[in-house]
């Protein structure tokens, strides 16, 4: 009896070509949405907070000596209201720090306080695990083609959106 990998490698063959693109970005989108869904559960179950004040502190952590509110939004690609938001929150509870940028003065720039990167390390010590735990299914082998796989379709999506 095939297994569910073999199964769906059947399936993918019988697929007529011009249908494997959409099927291929089905299995992405949802691929990423369960994943998602898990991640989110676990970081409101096991620390009380939210995948995006995650996103935000990781985003934050890259740049030690601090960001402006619309680098973390252009990183994130997501609107700068809604990092507003979540750095208000992330302040009142000691996580991060906003102080005026020294080259813009209409600008702040915002790091992770040491509590913020200290709590960081915590989250993403978990995140990391619960990935890795995720995708225990694949060998090393399968996760490196998976992954070269997937930077061919960044590429992809990089020069369609050139032309």
């Amino acid at each position: 009896m095939p297994g569910k990998a073999q199964t769906a490698i059947d399936k993918l063959e019988q697929t007529p070509r011009r249908k494997m693109a959409l099927r291929i970005w089905l299995r992405l989108l949802t691929s990423s949405q369960l994943i998602e869904k898990r991640v989110r559960g676990r970081f409101r179950i096991e620390f009380d907070t939210t995948l995006p004040r995650f996103d935000v502190m990781a985003a934050l952590a890259r740049e030690p000596t601090g960001q402006t509110m619309g680098d973390v939004s252009r990183w994130l690609l997501v609107s700068s209201g809604n990092i507003t938001g979540i750095i208000s929150r992330l302040e009142e509870d000691g996580l991060v720090t906003r102080a005026r940028s020294t080259d813009d003065r209409r600008s702040h720039l915002v790091r992770l306080s040491r509590k913020g990167a200290h709590e960081f390390e915590s989250l993403s010590l978990a995140h990391e695990k619960w990935i890795r735990n995720m995708l225990s299914g694949m060998t090393r082998q399968e996760m490196a083609t998976l992954d070269e796989l997937l930077t061919k379709v960044k590429v992809s999506l990089a020069k369609e959106e050139a032309s």
